[in-house]
């Protein structure tokens, strides 16, 4: 699970999220074993990827279909690597009681300064799916396989038109934030592309000139 958390909000490998699972071992659990408790975790809902987007009405078919991974609550990932608020906003470890040693939280938690971005970036897929779910639609992410172009999620409807969303740790939007989002556009048209969104931590919603909606993330709504 400590595993899982530390690989928030990222398509990383079975394999990749097996080693940080096993560090240190010379001898690692056989695939069928440790597959079996990534399903028992899945059954109970504690860890929830968000599937890749495979469109079957137009010509995207560069898209990369790993998943990502995600957990029930970003509160629950933030708990099993051991970080607290400051942790988070310094950059600095916070122990929280005894089970979580130094080096886990050094090694998984605090490898790079974007975990507080991924765990954002979860809480938003949070609320993105239960709204979804409310108006019968599903999440998805969206990434070509070059790594070139990236949709953090994909609501998607019924008739498969769709609204695709950004999310930014940030209050300002600036032009290089939303250029997937412009790419998605000429790739789809506007009757495949219901909006293009991006969530922020800021105050104000408000509408750009080039007609991506900027939402702070404490509006979101059903």
């Amino acid at each position: 699970m400590r595993a899982y958390a530390a690989a928030v909000s990222t398509t990383a490998t079975f394999e990749t999220i097996l080693d940080a699972a096993t560090s240190g071992q010379r001898e690692k659990p056989a695939k069928s074993t440790t597959t079996a408790y990534r399903d028992v975790l899945a059954r109970l809902w504690i860890i929830e990827p968000v599937p890749a987007w495979l469109p079957t009405r137009n010509h995207l078919a560069a898209l990369a279909v790993a998943p990502k991974h995600q957990l029930a609550d970003p509160a629950l990932a933030a708990r099993l690597l051991g970080v607290d608020g400051g942790a988070l906003l310094q950059g600095t470890s916070a122990m929280i009681k005894e089970r979580v040693s130094p080096t886990v939280v050094r090694q998984h938690a605090l490898r790079d300064a974007s975990l507080l971005g991924r765990l954002f970036e979860s809480l938003v897929t949070l609320n993105m799916r239960v709204y979804a779910q409310s108006a019968e639609a599903s999440v998805h992410h969206a990434r070509t396989h070059e790594e070139r172009h990236e949709i953090y999620l994909m609501i998607v409807r019924g008739d498969q038109r769709v609204v695709a969303v950004e999310v930014k740790m940030g209050a300002v939007v600036i032009d290089d934030d939303v250029r997937h989002l412009h790419w998605l556009r000429t790739q789809l048209g506007d009757a495949e592309l219901l909006d293009a969104i991006v969530i922020t931590t800021g105050a104000r919603a408000y509408r750009r000139s080039d007609g991506i909606g900027v939402i702070p993330a404490a509006l979101l709504g059903p």
